[in-house]
């Protein structure tokens, strides 16, 4: 008699109404493995869970203990949710109520968002020969400049071919001329060094870029009223007012 109900219950998963195996909101489709394909890493929901009991827990996170299988999944279809496997390693394994369908979306976003905030580093390249025309050695500075304001690793490659080989000390020559060349925007982060019949230097962006002479010695019109408190605009006006208060003063003499 034990033994019959042993299969009955072993055997019960089976005869479970398909609505739960038939939901298609993050349902079993995701997690399928066709023939020759690769082997998913979807967590296990549903009828795909193949054990005879699991530690459940509840969609706010409480403990209900270990149920039986079809007693999750009976109250995974009650509960309109899905029944999803946690931690398949654990004895016996855990298994949450929730919105599956959800729960992936949700987790997409985060995952986006933390993509976001990191700091993706991007490793341009400029090639170079070691004696380069200046005209062209202009163009490839240029470049090298708007890498680094743009926040880019630039990679200099020096190319010798055939008898340039030997004379390296041209190569080294040049990369440090361009490295002073930017310094305001670059240092070295990688010095120098030969790779066959190349030679590599690796600038890297300054975290902030530094303020020029030129931008600080030319003020914006209208700074100094702004600190008192007035608006752009009418810095301006009173700027224009100043100006011409001279003019002003001669005419009212009559000069």
């Amino acid at each position: 008699m034990v033994a019959s109900h042993a299969s009955v219950r072993g055997l019960s998963h089976v005869r479970h109404p398909h609505p739960v195996a038939g939901r298609t909101r993050g349902g079993p489709a995701a997690a399928r493995v066709t023939p020759g394909g690769h082997i998913s890493t979807e967590p296990r929901i549903n009828e795909r869970i193949r054990v005879p009991e699991v530690r459940l827990v509840g969609p706010n996170g409480e403990q209900v203990g270990i149920v039986a299988i079809n007693d999750a999944l009976r109250l995974a279809q009650e509960a309109d949710l899905d029944l999803v496997e946690v931690a398949p390693t654990a004895r016996p394994p855990v298994a949450k109520l929730m919105d599956y369908g959800k729960f992936k979306y949700e987790s997409a976003l985060k995952a986006r968002e933390s993509r976001k905030h990191q700091a993706q580093t991007v490793i341009k390249e400029i090639k170079l020969r070691p004696k380069i025309d200046p005209h062209d050695y202009g163009t490839k500075k240029g470049h090298v400049e708007r890498f680094l304001r743009q926040g880019d690793k630039v990679k200099v490659t020096i190319m010798f071919r055939g008898r340039e080989q030997s004379r390296p000390d041209l190569g080294y020559r040049l990369l440090q001329k361009l490295a002073g060349d930017v310094e305001e925007l670059g240092f070295v982060e990688s010095q120098p060094k030969q790779d066959g019949r190349n030679m590599i230097m690796v600038i890297g962006p300054h975290k902030r870029k530094p303020d020029t002479k030129a931008d600080r010695a030319a003020p914006r019109p209208g700074a100094r009223a702004q600190r008192a408190g007035l608006s752009d605009v009418q810095a301006r006006i009173e700027a224009s007012d100043n100006d011409a208060a001279p003019d002003r003063y001669h005419a009212g003499r009559g000069h």
